[in-house]
């Protein structure tokens, strides 16, 4: 059971490109990304913003280096794509593992692969099952 005080929270993903993993992983689980048009267009016409920190996405104007996901019922964490200059170098220390009937995961792997996933591996211990994947920029997620 989770306390009436518990801290809300966001994970953030450093990336080459945040707008495209934003939809990626807001396709991936049914989430949807944040448009920020009327935020970013009031802090360009208060002059708070440069118009090199905006990029126009799918006709909406949105931060340059930053973007958000969210679970539109709300119970699940929100998700946060920033842009940094380093590539990714070494596995991931935190990684999503987002969960599928154990019956459907041959299924679910081809559908992530579909959508530029890649597959790695299937693992298993004892009678648990899952596949390690990668998404669009190499980040490792588990399929469970």
């Amino acid at each position: 059971m989770v306390p009436a005080s518990a801290p809300e929270f966001q994970v953030t993903f450093d990336c080459a490109d945040p707008h495209a993993q934003a939809r990626w992983w807001a396709g991936l689980l049914g989430y949807e990304v944040h448009d920020a048009h009327a935020f970013v267009t009031g802090l360009l016409e208060s002059g708070d913003l440069a118009p090199a920190d905006v990029v126009e996405v799918d006709g909406r104007r949105a931060f340059r280096d930053a973007t958000a996901a969210h679970d539109p019922g709300g119970a699940r964490p929100r998700l946060y794509f920033q842009r940094v200059a380093q590539s990714k170098v070494a596995k991931n220390r935190l990684h999503l593992n987002p969960r599928t009937r154990p019956d459907d995961l041959e299924a679910e792997v081809d559908r992530v692969v579909a959508r530029g996933a890649s597959f790695v591996e299937f693992n298993r211990q004892g009678q648990h099952r899952w596949a390690v994947t990668r998404d669009s920029e190499g980040n490792g997620f588990c399929l469970t």
